[in-house]
C-alpha cells in the first residue's frame, strides 16, 4: 500500500536522525491514516452517511498521539519536529487513501528536508 511505502519514507529519515518515533512509527500512522481513509469513503453506504467525519478523526487522534510525543523540561521544549512529523505522515496516508498519489508524493518529499534541521541528541528546542 502507498500509505505503508510514503510513511516509511518520512520515517526512515527520522531513524536517521535517532528520534524514537522513526521508521515503524511513521509506517503505521500512515497506513492506518490510509486504512481509515478508504474505509471512511468506500465502507460505508447510505443518504446519511458522511465521510469526511473520519478524517477529521485522524487528524484529531493524531494530533493527541503527537502530544504524546512533546516533552517540556525547564522552558525548553523537544518532540515539536516528531509531533509534526507523524501528523504530516496520517496527512500523506490519507492523501494515498484517497487516491491523491501525486499530492501523497509531493508531501513526503516535502515532509523531509525540514526536519533535517533539527537539533543533535540531547540539544533542546527551545520556546519562543
Amino acid at each position: 500500500m502507498l500509505g505503508l511505502v510514503l510513511g516509511a519514507i518520512i520515517g526512515f529519515e527520522r531513524e536517521l536522525h535517532r528520534q524514537p518515533a522513526g521508521f515503524r512509527t511513521h509506517s503505521l500512522v500512515s497506513l492506518g491514516a490510509a486504512l481509515f481513509t478508504v474505509v471512511s469513503a468506500y465502507g460505508f453506504a447510505g443518504a446519511s452517511v458522511d465521510p469526511t467525519r473520519i478524517a477529521a478523526q485522524i487528524v484529531t487522534g493524531i494530533g493527541f498521539i503527537g502530544a504524546g510525543t512533546i516533552l517540556q523540561h525547564r522552558g525548553s521544549v523537544r518532540g515539536l519536529t516528531t509531533a509534526a512529523s507523524l501528523w504530516s505522515s496520517a496527512a500523506v496516508g490519507m492523501a494515498a487513501g484517497a487516491g491523491l498519489v501525486i499530492m501523497a508524493g509531493i508531501g513526503t518529499l516535502l515532509g523531509i528536508p525540514p526536519a533535517q534541521g533539527e537539533p543533535p541528541d540531547g540539544a533542546t528546542e527551545d520556546l519562543p
